[in-house]
């Protein structure tokens, strides 16, 4: 699912007022000029705009510079706003890129229920959905409480993204069938709200398109070593490329020292493209003789941005906790916190069998707002599905780059040694 990038919406028209040479939208509730409590439900819909039909339809609330937007010619949301008077600014797009504005006022003369939680403007309770989906929600008041954070997870999952402040822009992925969201705010004194949306994913886009661009045999690219400064011990490597053992006749052979649990990371910059929000990394990996010596194996993708910020797409396989794992930035781009988190999947490459080769995919989509989707990975043609998102972009001030990494990490207090291999590797964007 794919929208525009849209700014605030500097209009002045009343809920009756009628565009000139435009079709208006209609917005069903609230009424303009009515009183409301707070969440209220808005309901919208536009049949044509400027003589196209409709392909999207959103609203913004007061100066935000925020829209929230649904595929399609209907919105019905629930929008939270603090007491007093507000202007909800109602959209709707052309198929060919007109637009079409209607402004109603209201004023909320009271907040909602202790446990009023955020409204919900993708996806909406109920809907039917193809997976990636659109995420978005907001609350401006929890209890009376000023909104501090606001996030969701999925189903039973432990992991809830969250993201500072009271409007959550993402996206997320789910296996189909039915499936419950849970948004949750929290205001800055502790209170919590929560709003619970049950939706049915109908299928799943998650297939590499035809178009896509791919970049083949990345481990014959020219590759550098560094220890990973974020990893205790010490560390050193050498990389070369290598006929036996191999899958393709040139493997990358990455050759480690550690001690102390020391890491090295080897990685490889291969162009740019800032535009590409989607990403499949497939690889054949060999562990050498005994794994005993490998903690991790971590394959990480980096990429630079529209805007400047680098997002880190961290993925690798955890030995401590026996599970996929991967990257979360829980500070902001500009005041990073970035962090490990485990995922629900089992791996341990002391489990993986030595001297053979394993094959790995990993899946991953982004959003233009720095939100990672890590949507499934597949060892030895075994899925396990992830279906998380996670706040993951970084201003480092990087020129636009794609990058990839692949960092193995020592298993003892000791020191020791491992050879891992890399083989086949194909990058496919788009």
């Amino acid at each position: 699912m794919k929208f525009p990038v849209w700014t605030s919406l500097a209009v002045s028209l009343l809920l009756s007022s009628v565009i000139p040479a435009l079709a208006s939208v209609t917005v069903t509730s609230p009424y303009n000029g009515s009183t409301v409590s707070s969440p209220f439900t808005l309901t919208a819909s536009a049949s044509a705009c400027s003589g196209q039909p409709i392909s999207t339809i959103g609203y913004s609330l007061d100066a935000s510079t925020y829209t929230a937007a649904v595929n399609g010619s209907f919105l019905q949301a629930s929008v939270s706003a603090a007491v007093g008077g507000h202007t909800v600014h109602v959209k709707s797009w052309g198929d060919q890129g007109a637009v079409c504005v209607s402004d109603v006022a209201v004023t909320v003369s009271a907040a909602g229920s202790p446990s009023g939680g955020p409204g919900v403007a993708s996806p909406l309770n109920g809907s039917s959905v193809t997976s990636p989906f659109a995420v978005s929600a907001s609350l401006s008041s929890c209890s009376g409480q000023p909104v501090s954070a606001i996030g969701f997870s999925e189903d039973n999952s432990p992991y809830t993204a969250t993201v500072k402040g009271a409007v959550l822009n993402s996206s997320a992925s789910s296996g189909t069938g039915g499936h419950t969201l849970h948004f949750k705010a929290w205001g800055n004194g502790g209170a919590v709200c929560d709003t619970d949306v049950a939706i049915n994913v109908t299928g799943t886009t998650g297939g590499v398109p035809t178009a896509a661009s791919d970049l083949s045999n990345v481990q014959t690219l020219e590759w550098s070593a560094t220890k990973d400064t974020a990893v205790g011990g010490s560390a050193s490597g050498w990389t070369n490329l290598v006929s036996s053992p191999s899958r393709t006749g040139a493997a990358r052979q990455f050759a480690t020292s550690y001690s102390s649990y020391g890491g090295e990371r080897y990685s490889v910059a291969m162009g740019d493209d800032t535009s590409a929000t989607n990403f499949l990394w497939d690889g054949w990996v060999y562990v050498q003789n005994s794994g005993a010596d490998v903690a991790n194996i971590e394959m990480d993708l980096n990429q630079v941005i529209d805007n400047g910020q680098t997002i880190i797409m961290g993925f690798q396989c955890d030995g401590w906790s026996s599970t996929w794992d991967f990257t979360v930035n829980r500070g902001s781009a500009t005041s990073p916190n970035d962090q490990w988190v485990h995922s629900g999947a089992y791996c341990n490459p002391h489990s993986w069998g030595v001297n053979q080769w394993h094959h790995v995919q990993i899946r991953y989509t982004r959003n233009s707002s720095g939100w990672v989707t890590y949507n499934y990975v597949a060892l030895d043609g075994n899925q396990q599905n992830i279906n998380v998102t996670a706040y993951s972009a970084f201003s480092l001030g990087w020129r636009p780059t794609l990058l990839a990494n692949f960092q193995v990490d020592g298993a003892t207090s000791g020191s020791g040694g491992s050879h891992v291999y890399l083989d086949d590797l194909t990058i496919s964007r788009w």
